[in-house]
């Protein structure tokens, strides 16, 4: 089963002769369960790809289906609400809240949403993410590797459709990025979460199930085609 789906994606910028085309023409699906990562160099579209995919911009055409929900037939509060259950997020800058204990930043967007907190799903995620000891650290009390596993169990916690992450090791040095990344790939496997990951390394592309190419706003490769 498909979880995610793009149609004849488009985002331009400007018009006429200067019209730039991030993305001309993009079509993907992402089954449930998989791990995608997404390479091109910067300008070939990536980042404009993964604020679509989780309806961050709207596109200048075409469509992005999340569970076969057509994300831009919402209206924009619609759309956030969508998007804070749906969708969870993992940034290079880890954009946690530095007075919140790591506990509070892993729980919040459920919180926010006013849903219940599944005890026990949280557990098993700081656990899986060697986090138990931490969970009372402030975000500036804990290493960059630290706190991005803070920011994947965030976005674990609320059992999103799909996690997108853009460039989550960008921060970190090597062998953080490896351990941050097998992290990863464990959460994926073991909690049965589809992931769309976009880097522009090679090294970290391939710990993913599949990967998809992008240049010039268009893909052009993909290994699971």
């Amino acid at each position: 089963m498909d979880i995610l789906k793009t149609t004849n994606l488009k985002k331009y910028y400007g018009s006429g002769d200067t019209t730039v085309k991030a993305l001309d023409g993009v079509n993907l699906s992402v089954a449930d369960g998989e791990f995608a990562a997404i390479v091109g160099t910067s300008g070939s579209g990536k980042s404009t790809l993964l604020h679509m995919l989780g309806g961050l911009d709207r596109p200048t055409g075409g469509s992005v289906e999340v569970e076969g929900k057509n994300i831009f037939s919402l209206k924009d509060d619609a759309l956030t609400i969508f998007r804070r259950r749906k969708i969870g997020f993992i940034f290079q800058s880890y954009n946690l809240v530095p007075v919140l204990n790591v506990y509070e930043n892993i729980v919040l967007p459920i919180e926010l949403d006013g849903n219940r907190l599944d005890k026990k799903h949280i557990d098993n995620i700081i656990e899986t993410l060697g986090l138990t000891e931490k969970v009372n650290n402030l975000p500036n009390q804990l290493s960059g590797g630290q706190q991005q596993r803070v920011a994947i169990a965030r976005a674990l916690a609320s059992k999103p459709a799909i996690i997108l992450a853009d460039e989550p090791t960008g921060n970190l040095d090597s062998k953080t990025s490896l351990d941050v990344m097998g992290l990863l790939k464990i959460t994926s496997e073991r909690f049965s979460q589809t992931i769309v990951m976009i880097t522009h390394n090679e090294e970290i592309a391939q710990t993913a199930d599949r990967i998809i190419r992008i240049e010039d706003g268009r893909i052009v490769g993909d290994n699971n085609a």
